[in-house]
Formats: C-alpha cells, structure tokens, sequence
C-alpha cells in the first residue's frame, strides 16, 4: 500500500511539473498552484487509507468538508449574504473530485467573496459611527450565529452592524464608567452630563479605533490562508482531531502556548471563527489568577494602559502573539464566559513553573479527625527525548509511587486521586498509575485502523495502594485520564465522583509529515508541504466499551457550573462514534468490597445540606438559563443592569469556591487602582482544598467506603 502511494504520489509530482495548473486559474504570486494541487492529491490519497474511521472521499465527506470550511470562513454571519453561500455550496459536491484531479477552486472563490464582503462592511462601520445612535431605543442583539440566517443584502448586512457596533459603545461606555466610578481622583463632577458625554465619545473613539484594527488583520488575509484552512476543513471532515498543519504550525499541534517562556500558560483553538481556551497549565498565570477557564471564548486582547485588539475572526497565530509577552507585563483579555457573560482577566506574564505540571501530594484532615491522602495528577508526562537516549526520564508513574509512599507513613484512612482538568499525555503512564493501585493485569484495549485490537497491561505485581480510593473528574478530564479513571471503575477498585461526564476522547494521532515522500529536487521547489495530524487508533475499556464520545460516567455525579455546558467529544463536530469490542478477562479488585448504593445514598443527602455545592447548583441553573438568553437587549440601563448581575454571580460563587474569590479580588484591584495582591508568592494549594467542596464530599466517600 505504501509503495503503491509513493509510485502514484511521483507521478503526480512529475504531471504537476509538466502541466500549467488548472484550467482557467490565474496565478497568484501568493498562491503556489502546483503546491496546493499536490496537498490536496497528499490529503486525497492519505487520509482514507490511514485515518482510523472507514471514511471515503465521497460526496458525504465533501459535503461535510464544505460546511467547515464554512464556519471558519464566516461563522458568525457578519460578512455572507444568503446568495454568496449559495454560490460557494455549488462547489460542495465536487471537494472530494478536486482534490484528486487538482482542479481546487473553492478556496479561491471564498477568498475572493469574503474579500469584498469586508471592504462593503468596513465602510458600514465607519457610516455608522459617524451617524450615532440612540443608547436608550428599544432594540435587541441576537448573539447565537445558529440562530441566524445569513443577510439577504446589503442593507440587512448594515442593520446587522449597526446593532453589532451599538452593543460595542454601550459596552466600552459602560467599562469607561466603571473605571472612572473606581477612580481614586474622581471628581465631584463624574456623573454630570457633560461628562457623561464625554465619556461616551471617548467609548465611540475606542471602539472605531478597535474596529480599524480588527479590518486591518483581516484584510492582511491571503489566498494561501484560505487555502490552509481549506485543507483543514477537509481532514477535520474526518473526526475533529485529524488536521492540516501548514508549515508554522507543524511544530505544534493546536498553536498552544504550553511551556511558553514569557505567556500566560493557556491552551487555545481557533474555532468557529472564535479563540476559545482548550486548558490552563496548572502552576501557570493564568492558573494562578485564577479566572481565565476552559471553554472561555477571548474576544480582545490589551496591554495594560492600551485599548484592547479585537481578536475575533483573527488567526489563531496572530491572537497567539498579542497574548504572549515579555515577563512581567500585564496583559488584559476580555472573555466572554459560556453563560454569555463577559469579564476583563488581568493577567501578569511569567515564565511558565514547570514544577507545577508534576504530581502533588499532601495529607488532609479526615472529618472524624483522621488523615487521609491526595494525589493531584494534572498531566501524564514523560520526558521521551530523555527516555529514546535511554537517561532517567522523569515521568508521572514514578512520582506518583513515590507521592503514595510519601502518603503512606501516615496512617490514613483513604486516599483522593484528583484528575480534574487532566487532558491526558503518555499511555504507558496510564497503563502503569492505574496498576499502582489495582497490581498487574490489563488496563486498556487499542484498537488500529486495520481493525486489529490489542491489550495493554501493566506487569507489576506490587500493589502500591489497596486501601479505600476517590477518583475526582469532570468534562476536561480527557484521554489518558479517562483510561485511568475507566480501569479504576471497571475493577471495581474505586468510587469515581464528578460532573455527568468525562470529556470523551478516546482516539489516538500521529503527526505525518508531508514532505518525506518528496524527491528532494522536487521538495526545493514545491516548498514545505506541512503535516498531517491523524486519528489511527481507538481507545476501549477492559470491559469492552469505548471511551470515545461517551467519556467516563462517574459513579458519583455532583453539581458543577459546567453541567450544562455543551463541552466534550458529544458535541464537536463529525467526532467519531461510540462503539465497543470484545471483553477481556479480568479479576476484580479483591480488596474490599464498594457498596456502593449506601455511598450514592448518604452522598446524596450531604450534597442536599451542603452550602458550597448547593450554591454551585443553583449558580449552575442561572447559567443554563443565562445560557439560552441569546437575544439581548441593546438599551443602555438593560446592558447596565446584566453586567452587574454577572459581576455579583460571580462574586457568589467566589464566595464558596476560594479559586473564584482569588479572581475577583485580583480583577476589582486591577480595575479599582488599587495595588494588586504580590504576583510572586506561590498559591497555597493546600489551603484551597480546604474550600474545593469536591474535595470535602470525597473525603466523606471515603469514611462511607471504610465502614
């Protein structure tokens, strides 16, 4: 099969070589014809044959293609009108025939149309902020793009901004008036008319200045980057882990910023046209302030002192560089929450503490007046250049045998494995924590794309820990946590407690890079080709069930703000499906026996008594609800009232959950002038497990677990 690519793929290179590109096309100096003509025949041929689903290049797969392609081109409906869409779907039944003949032409046309459609909205804009508007009219904002239709001409385009750019004056007016509330020097005068109206020019005067920027990126747009993200839509057509990464992007899987040396150690995607975090890196500034979270959306990006950039629609490499910066300096994002709320998130950079990553361990108070042990596992790490060189390589399994060790001279009464927000890493470390605490026999099946599937297991006879055991998930514990958490369950060997879910990714990839099959004549001229990021295998319990889509199902649920967040594999899209394999043989846990419908019982009656989960569950349904609210009202005292709703929810939850409240103090003396709280002391991590509600009602689970 390979070397059949490999003939077919040089005789390809030879045909570009020899004729003039696609009928009709004209050259670009900023689009390599010949280039992407060969990507696209790389993409055609490869992904089919190695990608882990039995997914053809047929008209479903381009149909699939075009609809992504069409969320990153204009997912928010901001530029399209209903008859360009039209235009661009014509292409959408020959994606697959393109790629293989080299006649690619979609790209093109949508940069062609989007390009226009930018230079009509730009001057829109500045129509409309020279015209003004009435801050006190009854008028409403849709903010869900699923819930709009796409223009149906110029005219609904501009009335589309007009309400787009009032809810942005509104808001920076609203922003300039709390800073000058706050302000230590405010005069008797602050709220007199005459102020007020000159805070709102200044708010008009910021938010031109902010659109200026936002339409000087996007026109700095090429072809070459619709072409890209062409190529991406194609292969994320395939499941959401499978993409293109053009040449800048190769060295890094999802343009992140983990290990950054000067940043503020967060994962980010590009999605839909938006930049949302993925993760925080634990010990991080961002983790440490403490308000930045996963699935937030980051809409602007400020220097301190600065107006801030609007990133939306920006390219992820582009909002990347705003947000890095030299150690020391602060950087302001305002993130849109998944309630719909917004918040400025003052962040100082710093260089990322790696230590951080590592497992922690520490002993608690038991509520009966015992000790009982926690293990923070944040990542499955393991230092694989060190280990090809055959060097000792720090790795997860060894520290944390060495954390249950340290635990194990106290006489406890359990212990709480903490897995929360945990993305996952090296399987072999998977594979051996889990048989730390359930000793030698299998963990995980793998599954390959020939439909092959094989055990792994762990060898160690020694069990390291066989006392009572609380497994602590939720929505962002993903992979090689899941596999973990899934063995843990099916053993029998502990209670899992967490949200309804695990995050459900149960799939593995492999970096392809596009280049080594090229002559290297062929290579010089051509130029980087970039690589491919493919899902090849499949992750399956021991009992038989995927891990994939359906993550991990506590045996424990407990309320969580992002309950009803629509976060994991379920919801993205064309992710690949549930399904299972055969069993393998196992022998439970001899330890002794969960009963585990007594722990559920009692669990249940203290989570109904316990203020801190009860005010996360209630906190929980406001946001469902917020959540739905998509349609929001443009009137200034309406806009007024809904920020101060949010910044008092906020300070609720902080109240109980003590990483919340660190966030708020921190964001009120940034924004007050107050002199911040030192950014150079070490969270203690002990004490906030102190106020982690999960952590208590875990600790109850294991007294339940020992009687």
């Amino acid at each position: 099969m390979k070397n059949l690519f490999q003939r077919s793929l040089s005789a390809c290179i030879v045909l570009l070589f020899l004729t003039a590109g696609i009928a009709g096309a004209k050259e670009s100096q900023e689009v390599d014809q010949k280039r992407n003509q060969l990507i696209g025949y790389m993409l055609d041929k490869q992904l089919p044959s190695i990608h882990f689903s039995d997914k053809k290049m047929d008209s479903s797969l381009s149909t699939a293609a075009f609809n992504l392609y069409l969320k990153q081109l204009d997912y928010q409906k901001r530029f399209l009108l209903a008859r360009d869409v039209e235009q661009l779907r014509t292409f959408a039944p020959y994606i697959a025939d393109s790629l293989e003949h080299g006649t690619i032409v979609l790209p093109q046309a949508g940069y062609e149309i989007i390009k226009e459609r930018i230079a009509q909205v730009e001057k829109m804009v500045d129509q409309i902020l020279a015209a003004g508007f009435d801050m006190n009219s009854d008028e409403t904002l849709e903010t869900d793009p699923e819930k709009l239709a796409y223009a149906d001409d110029l005219n609904g385009l501009k009335d589309r901004w007009r309400k787009i750019v009032r809810a942005q004056v509104i808001t920076k007016y609203l922003d300039l008036l709390e800073d000058q509330k706050n302000s230590q020097n405010a005069g008797p005068n602050t709220h007199a008319k005459n102020a007020g109206d000159t805070l709102w020019k200044d708010a008009t005067d910021k938010v031109a200045k902010i659109n200026k920027d936002f339409f000087l990126r996007l026109n700095q747009e090429t072809p070459q980057d619709q072409y890209d993200r062409f190529f991406n839509s194609v292969a994320r057509a395939f499941d959401p882990h499978t993409d293109y990464l053009p040449p800048d992007k190769k060295e890094d899987f999802d343009i992140q910023m983990r290990g950054s040396l000067d940043g503020i150690g967060a994962l980010l995607r590009e999605e839909g046209g938006l930049i949302k975090v993925v993760s925080i890196i634990p010990g991080s500034p961002s983790a440490k302030q403490g308000l930045l979270q996963a699935e937030d959306t980051i809409l602007q990006v400020a220097e301190k002192g600065a107006d801030p950039v609007e990133i939306s629609d920006m390219r992820l490499t582009d909002a990347v560089r705003l947000i890095r910066g030299p150690k020391g300096t602060e950087v302001r994002l305002t993130v849109k929450k998944p309630d719909g709320t917004k918040v400025v998130i003052p962040i100082i950079r710093d260089v990322v503490q790696i230590e951080e990553t590592f497992v922690k361990d520490t002993v608690l108070d038991s509520p009966d007046g015992g000790k009982i042990g926690y293990i923070l596992i944040p990542s499955f790490y393991r230092d694989f250049d060190k280990s090809k060189n055959g060097d000792d390589a720090r790795n997860v399994t060894d520290d944390t045998r060495k954390a249950i060790a340290d635990l194990k001279k106290t006489k406890l009464e359990g212990v709480i494995l903490d897995l929360r927000d945990n993305g996952g890493g090296s399987l072999v470390d998977a594979v051996d924590v889990a048989g730390l605490f359930v000793g030698a026999g299998p963990v995980v099946q793998v599954k390959n794309s020939y439909g092959s599937t094989r055990v792994l297991s762990d060898d160690e006879q020694n069990l390291s820990y066989g006392g009572p055991l609380v497994v602590l998930v939720n929505q962002f514990s993903a992979s090689a946590s899941e596999i973990v958490a899934a063995a843990l369950q099916d053993y029998k060997r502990a209670v899992i407690v967490g949200g309804a879910h695990t995050h459900g990714k149960g799939t593995v990839q492999t970096i392809i890079n596009l280049n080594d099959n090229m002559p290297v004549l062929q290579m010089k001229k051509m130029g980087d080709l970039g690589a491919l990021k493919v899902t090849i295998q499949k992750f399956y319990r021991i009992t038989g069930g995927s891990t994939q889509y359906k993550g991990v199902e506590p045996d424990i649920v407990l309320p969580s703000l992002f309950q009803n967040l629509k976060s994991g594999e379920k919801y993205l899209d064309y992710s690949l499906p549930w399904d299972q394999v055969g069993p393998v043989a196992f022998t439970p846990f001899s330890g002794r026996p969960i009963n585990l419908e007594m722990i559920k019982r009692k669990s249940m009656q203290r989570v109904e008594h316990d203020e801190g989960l009860q005010v996360i569950a209630q906190e929980a349904k406001k946001s469902d609800e917020r959540s739905k609210q998509t349609t929001i009202s443009l009137k200034l005292a309406d806009m007024r009232q809904k920020m101060e709703e949010a910044r008092e929810e906020r300070k609720k939850i902080g109240a109980q959950y003590r990483k919340y409240q660190k966030a708020m103090e921190a964001e009120d003396q940034n924004d007050s002038g107050k002199k911040p709280a030192k950014k150079d002391e070490p969270p203690n991590w002990q004490e906030d497990l102190k106020q982690d509600p999960y952590v208590g009602e875990a600790k109850n689970i294991i007294l339940d677990m020992d009687r």
